[in-house]
């Protein structure tokens, strides 16, 4: 038997059994863009500011009309309902790429109507775009060590503290040291000490992975919260001074619309983001390590079989998530503030793990989860900015409604690596 016959991807199934909850999410969703997109569509036009007037390439701002866009999208929606509805009373499967219309529609139909109700209805979208994905960087490297992590059969919870941890180190060891470089090579460092306490208790040990990790997180928390209280208060200017990373531009590719500032104007963190996802997916799905991988994740004892060292590929696994988690730490205090409070990373360390779980354990597809969250989180400030009367509350759980609906398979079937949090035991 050969290691790839072991490999499965996590979403694939062979099961005939037909499943209505597409169908019913898919008309559900239609008939709220029905009634909130078109019947109480505004009449009025909403605006989307592609460039800034300081850009050197300049567009033209698109202008939409809320209640034609909100009609437009809610029948399309009610046609790709109608369509999945069809497929699966034929007992065929849906087409990926009518979920994928389907979110973009929803999104698009959504914008339109939430700036077209707002007082100024008018927002920038490169700045939304940017913005999203600027607050979505800690929650990537996150998301991609969880991937490492489950990948290979280690559900890892203790990503919350793996980014508080690398927070808090990155400040310590960029305000001594006087470099942000030092503090970012810290972070790394920091989210290896707690992935290393995860492996020793979770793959030597045999304790509950789940129960380790949640563990790690409180006392990383208590940690570096007492830390922080005692040490760091006590003489900011030498503990708890960091200095920030610089952004690197790249002149003329920064200046493209939209894509420019996104792609080709960050801080090194963000590059590091980019590499880390490109690098990760194609290691994972392009070399004989990342079968190797995967095979331990969905069938240890065959992996075992082959000659490969099932627990030492973990053990490995784990603590190179360590140190991505860590990098995604050091963009709280070296990107986004310059210095570490409390339990600065707020959860985040748990909707990267939500995030991860959306993605379906590919690192592309926890990539743009992980956007997913961003997007909401920064399209609360903003319409907060320009006077939308909709809630902010609303706005912050719309990510979280959607990754429900995700898990419990209503935009596709979700199956983990199928050796997750199963300690191996060689016989």
């Amino acid at each position: 038997m050969s290691i790839a016959a072991t490999v499965t991807d996590p979403g694939v199934t062979g099961s005939s059994v037909k499943s209505w909850k597409a169908p019913i999410g898919f008309g559900f969703g239609a008939l709220l863009a029905l009634f909130v997109f078109a019947i109480g569509g505004p009449a009025t036009t909403a605006v989307f500011r592609v460039s800034d007037d300081s850009d050197r390439f300049r567009l033209a701002d698109i202008a939409l009309p809320a209640n034609v866009v909100g009609w437009v999208v809610a029948l399309a929606l009610i046609a790709i309902a109608v369509y999945s509805f069809l497929q699966i009373r034929r007992g065929d499967r849906i087409n990926r790429w009518a979920g994928i219309a389907y979110a973009v529609l929803f999104v698009v139909g959504f914008l339109t109507w939430v700036v077209g109700i707002a007082d100024r209805p008018s927002i920038s979208l490169a700045g939304l775009v940017a913005g999203s994905v600027t607050l979505a960087i800690p929650l990537i490297f996150g998301s991609l060590s969880g991937v490492l992590c489950e990948r290979v059969g280690v559900v890892n919870i203790a990503i919350e503290g793996q980014l508080l941890s690398g927070a808090f180190a990155a400040a310590v060891a960029a305000s001594i040291s006087g470099s942000a470089y030092v503090g970012l090579l810290a972070a790394a460092f920091a989210g290896v000490l707690v992935s290393l306490i995860l492996a020793i208790f979770s793959i030597k040990y045999l304790v509950n992975q789940i129960i380790v990790g949640v563990v790690l997180n409180v006392l990383v928390s208590g940690l570096t919260g007492f830390l922080a209280s005692t040490l760091l208060s006590r003489d900011s200017a030498t503990f708890n001074s960091p200095p920030g990373l610089p952004e690197v531009r790249i002149p003329l590719l920064a200046d493209i619309p939209v894509i420019g500032p996104i792609l080709f104007q960050q801080t090194i963190v963000g590059y590091l983001m980019y590499v880390a996802v490109i690098v990760i997916w194609l290691g994972l799905f392009r070399t004989r390590w990342g079968l190797r991988v995967r095979a331990v994740g969905e069938h240890p004892q065959a992996a075992d079989t082959m000659g490969i060292k099932v627990n030492a590929t973990r053990f490995w696994n784990v603590l190179l998530g360590g140190a991505v988690a860590g990098f995604g730490g050091a963009f709280f205090t070296l990107v986004s503030v310059s210095t570490f409070t409390r339990d600065m990373t707020a959860g985040q360390g748990y909707i990267a793990l939500a995030a991860l779980i959306f993605g379906r354990w590919n690192p592309i597809g926890a990539f743009f989860a992980a956007l997913l969250f961003g997007f909401a989180t920064n399209l609360r400030f903003v319409l907060s900015i320009i006077g939308t009367d909709v809630p902010s509350q609303f706005l912050a759980m719309l990510p979280y409604i959607v990754t429900i609906l995700a898990v419990a398979g209503l935009v596709g079937r979700s199956r983990p690596p199928a050796a997750g949090g199963i300690p191996y035991v060689k016989e």
